[in-house]
């Protein structure tokens, strides 16, 4: 009959420049899709040196390193009779160009190089990249000496093409082009390509999942056909998190459906799809039919091979399954959690340190600890060997095998309590109490003494004694006498972090966590060089609010049911003297504003684009129930003052795991100025002229007609 594929995708965690764990998952995919049956296996974009290099992309080693990995994919006999989709960059007529080389039997079919780049938010594409401008068109490409004795090719076709098999037809897109207005897969779907492809280096952002499926299938119900996506997964050496997601989707149903968040180095996806469904379902759709007879027609590269069998008459084809979607704050247990497993044995340290306060942020950053070791765990128990050699080695104990999760937290976190004496004995418990349940190595400590130190060393020098607002000190001095506090238990978390271990006899040193969530970044509501700052952030992306969803969800999951009296106190940062032994400090009235509206307040500046007067204009309508106009302008003005006289902040942030889309994260996501005119004149002044317009107005309303 030969009318049914096989075919493969797959879901990689590839590490920028790591060429040699590269190599070695791409030939661990392609060997599962063969022992599958597959006959065409695509992986993710730009895996043969991992999809973060930025600037390295400039650089000619990585272009040399990268022809020699498809060196040794040519000449692996792991690569012959399948045809074989890998992501690399390729300079052709002395032009770097994001490029898929397709490859059989040690030749090379087709150089696709990408036509639309990704170059918002996090993606800087066209920093490194050109993208190919020539639709439909295809030039001679000359292979490297290298290649050349290899394949005993001079030339293979570079450019927008398809293959054309003996059974079918294939296409290929590269991630954004799915996500373009007008996407190529659909003039290819009219031109009868019948399967198309798509390898993409998609990130991690909080309920993105649905708009990537959505596409897929909705690509496929228009014009049917068969869709692979591949996709990177894990934590690639910086603040994004790939969440995988690879999929094979025909007709508008969804046939093969990847993990989004997991430790498996290597994920295959293979199905066994019908070609005359796809001709049978595009055959009575004739507003489709009608386009096809019209549409140009992409060049062709033959290919002597066929992904069907002769006799596939008693093969099993694939049935449809529904999606299953993660809730968002299984999103954050899990995703955060892997991105902290990668980094962890990338950067072959011992464990975490994190500073824990008793306050959701710390709460929450030791609970993705914990769902971390639950995984690890799991996929111990699953068998899964990398796993294994990873924890072994970073708890440098080559026979260890972990027994459950409190165990392992008690090998590679160290919490640790500082208190001063402005800390209540209730946070002390609460942290203490997590502690104990996670299973981690807990620390308790008073910071008083070195506290006294430093302010001592200033009285010392200047003559004068600084002290807190409720001892009738200035605003000055009660900031500065908080901010002393606050970096001091910085100086010591990097102390503890660098001995702690040392003191207890085991060897290496532990990654200093921070927990400033992504709402007080955004004011600017942490002291610069405190506890804010750290190795790395995992909730530095995630607001409260979704925060405190994840911590519940925790509570009742991981059974810890001292996360209870964690989310029902009130948010404090214990920075200054207690009344009567109870906290007299709130965040919330230090900031003042919740943290609902601090969410709204940056959902509008970044994704909305809205500068003062635009934010004034939109929350006229969306607070108009609850909020005066006068109201409106003064949260307005009071949040973009605040805002603006703590960006700089934002410039020593700590790298945080980026989880949305709000981020104020200034190393690549939200490129702004760090030094304002934080009085805004012009912009506040055109919001008072229209809050005293509709303030006449509404006198005017009340006064009625004379």
């Amino acid at each position: 009959m030969g009318r049914k594929v096989t075919v493969a995708t797959c879901a990689l965690n590839q590490w920028a420049l790591d060429f040699e764990g590269n190599l070695q998952r791409i030939l661990k995919s392609i060997e599962i899709a063969k022992s599958r049956g597959a006959k065409y296996r695509i992986g993710p974009e730009l895996e043969i040196c991992g999809y973060g290099c930025w600037d390295h992309y400039y650089e000619s080693d990585t272009l040399l390193h990268s022809l020699q990995v498809l060196a040794d994919l040519l000449k692996s006999p792991v690569t012959q009779d399948i045809i074989c989709d890998v992501g690399m960059p390729v300079m052709h007529r002395n032009v770097r160009y994001n490029c898929r080389v397709i490859f059989l039997n040690r030749r090379i079919l087709l150089i696709r190089p990408k036509m639309a780049l990704a170059n918002e938010a996090n993606y800087r594409e066209l920093r490194w990249f050109t993208p190919w401008s020539r639709s439909r068109q295809v030039e001679e490409h000359f292979l490297p000496r290298m290649l050349h004795d290899l394949t005993k090719q001079k030339t293979v076709p570079f450019g927008d093409a398809v293959l054309a098999t003996w059974d079918t037809c294939i296409g290929s897109e590269v991630c954004e082009e799915l996500w373009m207005p007008q996407s190529p897969h659909v003039d290819m779907g009219l031109d009868g390509v019948e399967i198309i492809t798509n390898a993409s280096g998609s990130h991690h952002v909080l309920r993105k999942a649905h708009a990537r499926v959505d596409l897929v299938t909705m690509a496929t119900t228009k014009n049917g056909g068969i869709y692979l996506l591949a996709n990177q997964k894990g934590c690639d050496g910086d603040r994004l998190y790939y969440d995988g997601c690879a999929m094979i989707a025909m007709n508008g149903s969804i046939f093969a459906q990847g993990s989004q968040f997991s430790l498996d180095d290597v994920e295959v996806l293979t199905a066994t799809l019908d070609l005359e469904d796809v001709r049978s379902y595009r055959a009575e759709i004739s507003s489709r039919n009608l386009a096809a007879s019209r549409v140009n027609p992409y060049p062709r590269v033959k290919v002597d091979f066929a992904l069907s069998c002769h006799e596939d008459l008693l093969e099993p084809i694939s049935e449809p399954v529904e999606w299953k979607y993660h809730r968002p704050e299984e999103e954050i247990s899990l995703g955060p959690a892997c991105w902290l497993w990668d980094y962890l044995r990338r950067s072959q340290q011992a464990g975490f340190f994190l500073p824990l306060s008793g306050g959701v942020d710390s709460a929450a950053t030791a609970c993705l600890i914990y769902s971390m070791c639950r995984q690890v765990c799991e996929a111990v128990v699953r068998g899964n060997q990398e796993v294994l050699t990873d924890i072994r080695a970073i708890v440098d104990e080559s026979s260890y095998t972990p027994q459950d999760p409190q165990e392992l937290c008690g090998r590679i976190l160290t919490t640790c309590y500082m208190a001063s004496e402005n800390s209540s004995q209730e946070t002390c418990n609460r942290a203490r109490e997590l502690a104990q349940q996670i299973g981690s190595h807990h620390i308790s400590l008073n910071i008083d003494a070195a506290v006294k130190a430093i302010v001592g060393i200033f009285s010392l020098v200047t003559g004068k004694s600084p002290l807190f607002a409720a001892h009738g000190g200035g605003s000055r001095e009660n900031l500065a006498l908080q901010n002393v506090q606050a970096r001091i238990r910085m100086v010591l978390a990097y102390l503890f972090a660098q001995l702690s271990l040392w003191s207890r006899g085991a060897h290496g040193g532990l990654l200093v966590l921070g927990s400033a969530n992504v709402d007080e970044s955004l004011l600017g509501y942490l002291t610069k060089y405190d506890c804010s700052s750290a190795d790395i952030n995992p909730i530095g992306g995630i607001s409260k609010t979704d925060l405190r969803a994840f911590v519940q969800f925790c509570m009742e999951h991981f059974r810890l049911p001292a996360l209870q009296g964690i989310l029902s106190a009130p948010a404090t940062a214990e920075l200054e003297p207690l009344a009567n032994g109870q906290v007299s400090q709130t965040d919330e009235d230090d900031m003042g504003m919740t943290y609902s509206e601090l969410s709204v307040y940056g959902r509008l500046r970044k994704i909305a684009k809205a500068g003062p007067f635009s934010m004034f204009c939109k929350l006229l309508t969306m607070w108009k129930d609850t909020c005066t106009p006068r109201q409106v302008a003064d949260k307005v003005k009071q949040f973009f003052w605040k805002y603006s006289v703590n960006r700089h902040k934002m410039t020593t942030l700590t790298p945080a795991y980026h989880a949305e889309s709000y981020s104020p994260d200034d190393n690549r996501f939200d490129l702004r100025p760090f030094l304002y005119n934080t009085r805004w004149p012009w912009q506040f002044r055109c919001i008072e002229s229209q809050v005293l317009q509709l303030e006449r107005k509404a006198m005017q309303d009340l006064d009625g007609p004379d």
